[in-house]
């Protein structure tokens, strides 16, 4: 150490003199700055530890501090929407001594929670959520007589969802007190910003300038409607000129801003002004940079929006020690093929083409590729409109997301019978990012739809399959469903082959008990008849390959052919257990003692786990498939282990 260092003075540290947010309103701005450099620096550090969303919280740093600083949370209702820019929060409200434990087994989640904390007054983790919860929590709030402030922080990509836009006309529409502040984090809103606009913005906010806008409405209220509307629309026009935020006040919101995101001198005042004023409802524009204040984020967001382990220093992220490819990287080379031979396949994501693949087919495809926002309602039926002029779209989307366009998948594609193709990614138990991103229901919800072919990929020659038999159903709508993570190490053919429509296979012959697998959990099947075989259960494995149409006289011969048919799958009860069990019923299958169990996921939301500890405690695994087999059989599988010892 050189003297000259030794006599600088050193900063006290206060991140570790916050516990709760209300410990940082006895802080100075100046103190303030200096938390908000220790809050960026723990937040890297807790993620380079555990994985998980680091840009989007990077770039919240100074704006959580500030609202935490201004607002009485948890009193005051903080809304983040999505939520995974929330980790600073986190650990400002309590919970730094468990940060380190995100998105881990038994540990923090990756999202906002309710259980969690009692300054997590809404879970999320899908998008564009904040602002109708908010409004719902501003109208309670009115209705019972209180006080609170009600803030929703929502990103600009989360601006892209109807659902949003819904809110906000709502909330302009009844003017309850309520405080959306857009982080514009990609510069697609907003001008330059710097000192002229955060002058208007401090001056906009302020008490005087927002009474006379209310007063000018009111006097306004009482000129012919024609001078009214004419006036206020020439009055919101010329400050759209100044600042921005015409859409937002033609919305019914005052808007505020734009304002940098990253500058305390400007964010405090202006939400104290925004705070103490008596009129709702307010838009609060900042603007802020992904990754801020970490090298690597900064000039990488896309890669470093999440990320795995990584090294501080150098930012390198640890990379995968297995093998075998993921699954989400086979469907794109498999979806780049057919499309080399098919120039009416055309793909569409909303807002996650790395995480579907489709980064991959737009390098080949752009013209054919399409983003569309998060938007799933507005993908599906756009790829319905593409079906009725003889394209051949892929609509890739998580199992999770697509649950939030279930009327488009049944009006605009189902009854129409137009064959959209759905790559449903994240099928089944996800691992870190828990019950929010779990692809749990997707079976059940489409399997109950007239006109669907449904199918769930064991391994990833047979995903390479299933896109190409998707690619060849033009009839009607078709959906292959597949993991997140590495697949089994299978061999990929070069190109893919169309299966035979509602047909199974089986890979084991046996005469006792018959596993019919639906999905990746065959490979667990397999496990599980050799430990049956070995405690001499003659097994047969299956793989059913369609939920619908179901191999019927796959089915129906296991039934007749065994004591005990278990079936398997990823999914929640309804699904494709529950069309083995109907049409066994309707062939009266069960007239000659045949004892049938459908193994599904539990009744119950798993939290984030290692996706082996969760298939485990959802029983899903070989050892719970053996378990369930000899519960059929009326006897104990420990039990028998010991006697065959």
């Amino acid at each position: 150490m050189s003297e000259l260092s030794k006599t600088l003075p050193t900063k006290t540290p206060l991140l570790d003199r916050v516990h709760i947010p209300a410990d940082l309103r006895n802080f100075s701005a100046e103190q303030l700055k200096q938390l908000a450099d220790e809050l960026r620096t723990d937040t890297i550090d807790a993620v380079a530890r555990t994985g998980g969303h680091l840009g989007a919280g990077l770039g919240v740093v100074e704006l959580t501090v500030a609202i935490h600083a201004v607002f009485d949370t948890p009193a005051d209702r903080l809304i983040w929407d999505v939520g995974h820019q929330a980790y600073p929060h986190k650990i400002l409200t309590g919970r730094r001594d468990r940060i380190r434990t995100l998105r881990q087994g038994g540990g923090l989640s990756g999202f906002t929670k309710r259980a969690e904390s009692e300054y997590d007054p809404f879970g999320a983790a899908h998008s564009s959520t904040s602002i109708s919860a908010g409004l719902g929590m501003a109208v309670a709030r009115d209705l019972k007589g209180d006080k609170n402030n009600v803030i929703c922080v929502i990103g600009d990509g989360a601006m892209s969802a109807g659902m949003a836009y819904e809110a906000m006309n709502n909330a302009g529409a009844r003017n309850e007190r309520l405080i959306v502040i857009l982080n514009d984090n990609d510069m697609s809103i907003a001008p330059p910003v710097g000192a002229m606009s955060a002058y208007l913005a401090r001056l906009g906010s302020g008490a005087t300038y927002l009474k006379l806008r209310d007063v000018g409405k009111q006097l306004t209220k009482h000129l012919p409607k024609s001078w009214d509307r004419a006036i206020t629309r020439a009055v919101e026009h010329a400050r759209g000129y100044v600042t921005g935020g015409t859409l937002f006040e033609e919305l019914g919101f005052y808007y505020v801003g734009p304002i940098d995101g990253h500058n305390l001198d400007h964010l405090l005042p202006i939400l104290r002004n925004v705070r103490d004023a008596e009129i709702g409802p307010i838009l609060v524009h900042v603007v802020t940079q992904k990754g801020k204040g970490y090298g690597p984020a900064e000039d990488s967001a896309d890669k470093y929006h999440g990320v795995v382990k990584f090294d501080v220093a150098t930012g390198a992220q640890a990379k995968s020690k297995g093998g075998a490819p993921q699954y989400t990287r086979v469907f794109a080379d498999a979806l780049i093929k057919e499309a080399k031979k098919d120039d009416k396949i055309v793909a569409i994501t909303a807002a996650m083409p790395s995480g579907t693949g489709l980064d991959l087919f737009q390098q080949q495809f752009p013209a054919r590729t399409f983003d569309v926002g998060i938007a799933e309602q507005h993908a599906v039926t756009f790829a319905a409109g593409l079906a009725t002029e003889g394209f051949k779209p892929f609509c890739a989307i998580y199992s999770t997301f697509l649950q939030r366009a279930y009327d488009q998948v049944v009006h605009d594609v189902a009854i129409q019978k137009l064959p959209v193709r759905f790559a449903i990614d994240r099928a089944g138990l996800v691992g870190a990012d828990g019950p929010t991103h779990a692809g749990a229901f997707d079976t059940a919800y489409l399997g109950c739809l007239p006109n669907f072919v449904l199918m769930a990929a064991a391994d990833e020659a047979e995903l390479t399959n299933m896109v190409a038999t998707c690619a060849a159903i033009d009839d009607r709508p078709s959906a292959v469903r597949y993991p997140r993570g590495e697949g089994t190490g299978s061999i990929i053919p070069a190109q893919g082959v169309p299966l035979e429509i509602g047909k199974g296979r089986i890979l084991r012959e046996g005469h006792k008990v018959a596993l019919l697998s639906y999905g990746t959990r065959l490979a667990e099947a397999l496990k599980a008849a050799d430990e049956l075989a070995a405690l001499g259960l003659s097994t047969t494995v299956a793989d059913a390959r369609f939920a619908k149409p179901l191999d019927l006289d796959l089915t129906l011969r296991l039934a007749r052919e065994h004591e005990v048919l278990v079936t398997i799958e990823e999914g929640s009860v309804g699904g494709f257990g529950s069309f083995v069990m109907q049409a066994l019923a309707d062939h009266g299958a069960f007239d000659g003692g045949l004892k049938f169990r459908a193994m599904v996921l539990p009744d119950i939301f798993i939290d984030q786990d290692t996706p082996a500890a969760m298939y485990a405690l959802a029983g899903l695994d070989a050892k719970g498939i053996v378990t369930r087999v000899f519960e059929a059989l009326g006897k104990d599988a420990a039990s028998e282990t010991v006697k065959l010892a």
